[in-house]
């Protein structure tokens, strides 16, 4: 090799040391942001949790008596459904059930119901979906209010038969130009009813995974 040439071990001596600076900085930056992060990522979900509540009040995090149940469960979609159990005072007063209604007009859609002890809606909230804009988007709280018939709403009011939408016979409004989207969240809605009200019991004598350590 000439003496004018790189020393290729030389070379690939300073490449792993540079290797190694960066990723004791991306370690060290991740130790000291991991924590922050996860607490905003905490605050994010208790901010989009606590509107379907509709103004329940409670004791605690929302966060902190979460189930998630692995499929098959009973509840609408064929992906884990997580379930926030809601106490105040001790005693449980809601339960806020996240599900997958798996039949939108666009695809699956991502549901949040609020659902009190006695098995009254005390909100739903769409959480994700892919419906078109301007006519199917019209089921999130963002794009109009169409959401809101539901709360008040339980299992005998209306009865059983009439939750679906008035094109079907049913109580709940659609949306104009759109039948598809409001009938996979009635649907939905009305199915995760059916669980909660067979379930209630087991649903909050369940361990939660930080109950759990």
């Amino acid at each position: 090799m000439s003496r004018h040439g790189k020393n290729p071990i030389a070379g690939a001596l300073t490449l792993a040391a540079i290797a190694a600076v960066c990723a004791t900085l991306v370690a060290g930056t991740w130790q000291l942001t991991r924590d922050r992060i996860a607490a905003n990522a905490k605050a994010e979900l208790e901010r989009n949790l606590a509107p379907a509540l509709g103004g329940l009040e409670y004791d605690g995090s929302l966060t902190a008596a979460m189930v998630e149940l692995p499929p098959p469960h009973g509840l609408p979609g064929r992906d884990a459904a997580a379930i926030y159990r809601v106490y105040a005072a001790g005693a449980p007063v809601a339960a806020l059930i996240a599900v997958t209604a798996e039949d939108g007009y666009a695809g699956p859609i991502r549901m949040l119901l609020g659902v009190d002890t006695n098995g009254v809606v005390t909100g739903l909230r769409i959480l994700e979906h892919r419906e078109t804009p301007g006519i199917g988007d019209g089921i999130a709280h963002d794009r109009s209010n169409w959401a809101e018939q539901f709360t008040g709403r339980a299992l005998g009011a209306p009865p059983l038969g009439r939750w679906s939408i008035r094109g079907d016979g049913g109580d709940f409004d659609q949306l104009t130009g759109a039948s598809v989207t409001p009938r996979a969240v009635v649907k939905a809605a009305r199915d995760t009813l059916i669980y909660f009200d067979a379930n209630r019991e087991t649903v909050f004598a369940m361990q939660s995974a930080e109950e759990a350590q």
